[in-house]
C-alpha cells in the first residue's frame, strides 16, 4: 500500500477544550460520521472546538507573516495532538452577516448565471452580463442605487430642534455630545456649537443635515465632514436592519419610512435591464419567481452556446428545491432567512464544488426541517460524502443518525457530567449499547390519549401576510397546541404574524438576548442579586463588591475576564486577563466567602451544582427553573453570547415561567436538544399547561406532535403550494388525515 494511502483516520488524541476529559477518537475520513449526545456533552467541543478549529488554525499559518499580521490569531485548541486533517468548511446556523444587496440569488451564484442568460438571450439585447447587476452602477437603478426601495428620514426623529449640539441636540443613538460623531460637528468650524437648532440659518441647515463628504481640520487632525443625514444613512439604514441590535432598528423603524421605489418598481434594475426578457420574461421577474417555478422556466431554455452554464444553473435551482427551499426566491435577501434556512443555502454552494478531500462540518442541518424535507437532506449530506469529502454533523434527529458510517457518542451526561466518549462504531452498536442515545434511538413518544379541554380560542381572521391564503383558525387556550407543515408553509406567517403584541402572548424565540459579553445566566435571571447580598452579609461588606459590572471588578479587564484587541476589519481576538486570571474579580473580593466559595467559584459553578450550594430561597426557585428547561449544565457565569438559539430560547422561557399566566408561543423549542432532552421538555409543556398557561409551538418534532392537544396543520406544500390550514384537530385524528404531517405522523406512532 502506498504510504499517502494510509492517512485514512482522523487522529484526535487528548482533547480537552471546554468540558472534554482527555478525549481521544479516530474518524474515519471520507465517510459520513454524525456526533450526538444531549445537550452539552461536549459535541461541539470535540467537533468546531477541536477539529474545525484546528484546521482553519493550519490553514491560517500557511500565510506569510505578514498576511498573517492581518488575520485573527487563532489559539490552537487544548487538544494533545491532531493528525490527517484536511481543510474544514464549516457549514453553521449562523445568519449570512448580508446586507441589503445581497440576496438567495446572490449568495448562490444563481443570479451571476441568471444575468450571462441575459446578457446573451435576451430582446432588446442588453450588453454584458453586468447591466443587469444591481450592485453594478451599469445596471442598478439610478434613483435607488439598486436597493429597490427608497427611505424617508423624518428629522424631528434625529434631533431636539430646541437645543444646541452641546446640549444633545442630536438624539441618535451613539450620538451623545462627547462621542466623536458629535464632536466633529461641534468642531468643524461649520456650525455655532451652542446655538439652539431651530436658530440654524439655511446655510447652517444645509451643512448640518446635507453636506456631502468635506476634509475638514479637526484638533490639527484630518477629518472628514459629511451631514447627518447621509451619515444616518450610511451607519444605520444601508446595512442589515436583521443583525443590528434591537434599540438601532427600534430608531431606523421609528426615524425612517420604506418604500418601492418609483422608478424601477422595486426591481432595483434601471430601464434597459428591467424591459429586456428572455421568453417574454424580464429578469426581475425570474428572479421574483418560486425557485421551484424558475427551475422549470430555465428547464425549458434551449441554447446550445450556452449549455454548460444552463447546466450549472438547473444544478443549482434543482438543488435548492432538492433541499426544502424551493419556496424562496433569489430576490430574497439573505439577512432575512433563518439560521435553518441561511444553513442550507450555504450547503448548495458547497454541493456546486468541485473541491474533494474537505472536510465539511455542519451544526444540526435538519433545523426547521418537516420530516418529509430530511430524506432530502440526508441525500445531500450523502452526495457530498460520495464526491470524496469527509463529512462530519452534530445532530440528534434519528432519521440523520440512521445513514451514518461512523457514529460517535458524547456523555454520558452534561456539561461537568459529560465530555468523554460513550460509544464509537456504526448505528447497529449504537442501538445495541446503553448510552442514553442507543436506549432512546428508537423510542416513540404515543399519542395523547385524553386531550385537554381548552378554555377558550384565539381567533385568526382572514390571514393574509406573506404566502397565507386568507387563512381563518381558531387556536384554543388552555392546550399545548403544535402548529405544524413543511417549511415554507406560512407557520411563522401565521403565528408571528398574527398573534404577538394581543393581551397575555408571551413571545419566547430563539433572538439573540440584549446585553454585552458581560450578561450571563447569573444577572440575566436576577439570581446573581440575592447571591450578592448573601456574600455581603456573610461578610459585612457591600452588596456591591460582588458584581463584575461594579465596585468589585478587575480593574484590567473591567469584570469581563477577558482582554478584548479590536483588529479594525478584522475578527477581535480575545485573551485571558493575566491581572485576575479570568476570574473578572480583585484579589480583595475573591477573600471574601460564602459557605467556603468565594464568589468566581460561585459562578463558575453549574446549575446543577449551584442548585446544591443554594438548597432554599429565590435562588433555589430560580435554579429550579433553569434546571427545568434542560440548563443544568450552564454554569452561572457562562457569557450568553455564546449560548445557542435553542439554549436562548430555554433561558428566556426559564424567566417568564415566573411572572403571571399567559399564552406562550415557542419556535421549535427542541433545536439543540437530544432525544432524552426532548422528554424532559415534553414535561415541562406539560407543567405549564397545568399552572394555567396556554402554550403554542411551532414544531417540526414527531414527539411533541404526537404529545399536542390540538394541531394545527398547514400546507399543503410550500410558498405558494401552501398557505392553507389543511388540518386541525387532536393528533389522533391527524394520523389518520392524508397530509404530509398526517403520513409521516402516522408512521412514527405505529
Amino acid at each position: 500500500m502506498w504510504e499517502a494511502d494510509s492517512h485514512d483516520v482522523i487522529e484526535v488524541r487528548g482533547a480537552r477544550e471546554n468540558n472534554l476529559k482527555d478525549v481521544s477518537v479516530d474518524i474515519p475520513k471520507r465517510r459520513l460520521t454524525v456526533f450526538t449526545g444531549v445537550s452539552g456533552s461536549g459535541k461541539s467541543s470535540l467537533v468546531f472546538g477541536t477539529i474545525a478549529a484546528e484546521s482553519q488554525r493550519l490553514i491560517n499559518e500557511t500565510y506569510t507573516a505578514f498576511v498573517q499580521s492581518f488575520m485573527p490569531s487563532l489559539g490552537r485548541p487544548d487538544v494533545d495532538s491532531l493528525r490527517n486533517l484536511s481543510a474544514a468548511i464549516i457549514v453553521d446556523q449562523e445568519r449570512m452577516g448580508a446586507n441589503s444587496r445581497s440576496t438567495v440569488g446572490t449568495a448562490t451564484d444563481a443570479y451571476a448565471m441568471l444575468r450571462i442568460v441575459f446578457s446573451r438571450l435576451s430582446t432588446p439585447h442588453v450588453g454584458t452580463s453586468s447591466a443587469f447587476s444591481f450592485n453594478n452602477p451599469e445596471g442598478m437603478c439610478p434613483a435607488c442605487e439598486g436597493l429597490g426601495r427608497v427611505s424617508t428620514i423624518d428629522v424631528d426623529a434625529l434631533v431636539d430642534r430646541d437645543r444646541s449640539l452641546r446640549q444633545g441636540a442630536i438624539t441618535v443613538p451613539n450620538f451623545g455630545p462627547d462621542t466623536w460623531y458629535t464632536r466633529l460637528f461641534i468642531e468643524s468650524g461649520l456650525l455655532d456649537p451652542d446655538k439652539p437648532l431651530r436658530d440654524y440659518t439655511e446655510q447652517e441647515w444645509f451643512d448640518f443635515l446635507r453636506k456631502p463628504p468635506t476634509k475638514i481640520k479637526q484638533a490639527g487632525f484630518n477629518a472628514t465632514y459629511e451631514g447627518l443625514l447621509p451619515k444616518v444613512q450610511r451607519l444605520f439604514i444601508d446595512k442589515d436592519r436583521e443583525s443590528a441590535q434591537p434599540h438601532i432598528r427600534a430608531f431606523v423603524d421609528r426615524a425612517v419610512t420604506f418604500a418601492a421605489c418609483d422608478q424601477c418598481g422595486g426591481s432595483r434594475l434601471n430601464e434597459a435591464a428591467r424591459t429586456a426578457t428572455v421568453q417574454g420574461r424580464t429578469i426581475a421577474e425570474c428572479s421574483a419567481m418560486q425557485v421551484s417555478d424558475l427551475a422549470e422556466f430555465v428547464a425549458a431554455l434551449d441554447e446550445p452556446a450556452l449549455a454548460p452554464l444552463l447546466a450549472t444553473l438547473r444544478q443549482t435551482l434543482s438543488s435548492l428545491v432538492e433541499i426544502g427551499l424551493g419556496y424562496l426566491s433569489l430576490d430574497r435577501e439573505s439577512g432575512t432567512l433563518s439560521g435553518g434556512e441561511a444553513q442550507r443555502v450555504k450547503m448548495v454552494r458547497h454541493l456546486g464544488s468541485s473541491l474533494s478531500d474537505v472536510t465539511y462540518v455542519f451544526d444540526e442541518p435538519t433545523v426547521g426541517l418537516h420530516p418529509h424535507d430530511i430524506q432530502r437532506m440526508n441525500d445531500l449530506l450523502l452526495r457530498l460524502r460520495d464526491k470524496g469529502n469527509t463529512v462530519l454533523v452534530v445532530e440528534h434527529k434519528p432519521d440523520v443518525i440512521a445513514i451514518a458510517d461512523h457514529v460517535v457518542d458524547l456523555g454520558p451526561r452534561a456539561g461537568a457530567a459529560g465530555g468523554h466518549i460513550v460509544y464509537a462504531g456504526d448505528v447497529a452498536g449504537l442501538r445495541r449499547s446503553d448510552t442514553l442515545t442507543g436506549i432512546h434511538l428508537d423510542r416513540r413518544a404515543g399519542l395523547r390519549k385524553d386531550p385537554r379541554e381548552p378554555r377558550g380560542r384565539l381567533e385568526i381572521r382572514g390571514a393574509r401576510s406573506h404566502n397565507l391564503k386568507g387563512v381563518d383558525v381558531d387556536i384554543p387556550l388552555g392546550v399545548l397546541t403544535v402548529v405544524t407543515g413543511v417549511a415554507g408553509s406560512g407557520k411563522s406567517s401565521l403565528i408571528h404574524g398574527h398573534l404577538p403584541g394581543r393581551d397575555g402572548v408571551v413571545v419566547v424565540d430563539q433572538s439573540a438576548i440584549r446585553g454585552s459579553r458581560r450578561s450571563n445566566p447569573a444577572t440575566y435571571t436576577g439570581l446573581l442579586d440575592p447571591v450578592r447580598t448573601a456574600f455581603a452579609k456573610a461578610n459585612g461588606v457591600k452588596a456591591a463588591l460582588f458584581s463584575a459590572n461594579s465596585e468589585g471588578a478587575c480593574a484590567k479587564c473591567k469584570g469581563i475576564g477577558l482582554i478584548y484587541t479590536d483588529l479594525a476589519m478584522m475578527a477581535g481576538v480575545a485573551t485571558v486577563c493575566e491581572e485576575c486570571d479570568g476570574r473578572r474579580f480583585t484579589p480583595e473580593v475573591l477573600t471574601y466567602t460564602l459557605r467556603g466559595k468565594d464568589i468566581s467559584q460561585v459562578l463558575a459553578m453549574s446549575i446543577e451544582e449551584a442548585r446544591d450550594f443554594f438548597a432554599s430561597g429565590t435562588p433555589r426557585r430560580i435554579l429550579d427553573r433553569l434546571a427545568d428547561v434542560g440548563l443544568g449544565y450552564l454554569t452561572l457565569g457562562q457569557p450568553l453570547n455564546t449560548l445557542s438559539g435553542g439554549e436562548r430560547q430555554r433561558i428566556k422561557l426559564a424567566n417568564h415561567m415566573a411572572g403571571d399566566a399567559a399564552v406562550y408561543v415557542l419556535d421549535e423549542p427542541t433545536t439543540g436538544l437530544h432525544m432524552a432532552d426532548v422528554d424532559q421538555l415534553l414535561g415541562l409543556l406539560d407543567r405549564l399547561v397545568e399552572l394555567g398557561n396556554s402554550v403554542i409551538v411551532i414544531e417540526h418534532h414527531l414527539a411533541v406532535m404526537a404529545h399536542a392537544d390540538w394541531i394545527v396543520d398547514l400546507g399543503p406544500g410550500a410558498g405558494h403550494d401552501g398557505g392553507e390550514v389543511v388540518f386541525t384537530g387532536p393528533p389522533s385524528r391527524l394520523v389518520e388525515a392524508d397530509t404530509l404531517t398526517g403520513q409521516h405522523l402516522r408512521a412514527y406512532v405505529t
